[in-house]
């Protein structure tokens, strides 16, 4: 499988068929993510690290997913108003996805497919994070206990 990151398309939580392509030229962090977590907390560093490069090119990219424990039970309208009320997301959010199995979404197969786990590809837990260049190409995976401002290190090589 040799699909292109800018190929691929997600729907926003309002619906909407969003292209990759929109983030071209941006360093973007993909998440997926879950309101019920342990690691929900985790939304506030995200929103931290967003508002400190979006300026310079990041954009952090929420997939919530409810195939962990059934920890992001919600329809797309409780996932937005909980994102926004508790932890004040501004970066993008899109519907709920499944990141393993057969009904794995594109964005998914596509990252694990080119950076695998620790434990082979399968997504352990929420809140695993796929850090993606200004040009596409996903260069570094991170475990779902690696907090966003461990992250920032890794962000600054890539800003252009």
């Amino acid at each position: 499988m040799n699909i292109e990151f800018y190929s691929l398309t997600a729907k926003s939580l309002q619906g909407k068929e969003i292209s990759m392509e929109t983030y071209k030229g941006k360093v973007v962090l993909v998440v997926n993510t879950a309101s019920k977590c342990g690691l929900t907390p985790q939304f506030e560093g995200l929103e931290d690290i967003y508002k400190k490069h979006k300026d310079k090119g990041l954009v952090v990219l929420g997939f919530p997913c409810n195939q962990f424990a059934g920890q992001e039970p919600g329809d797309e309208k409780s996932i937005a108003d909980g994102c926004v009320i508790n932890y004040g997301v501004t970066f993008p959010m899109f519907s709920k996805i499944d990141v393993n199995g057969e009904n794995t979404h594109s964005i998914y197969k596509y990252l694990k497919n080119k950076l695998g786990g620790f434990f082979g590809s399968k997504i352990k837990w929420n809140f695993t994070k796929f850090l993606i260049d200004a040009e596409g190409t996903p260069i570094k995976r991170f475990s779902p206990t690696t907090k966003p401002e461990k992250i920032d290190k890794y962000l600054i090589k890539h800003f252009r």
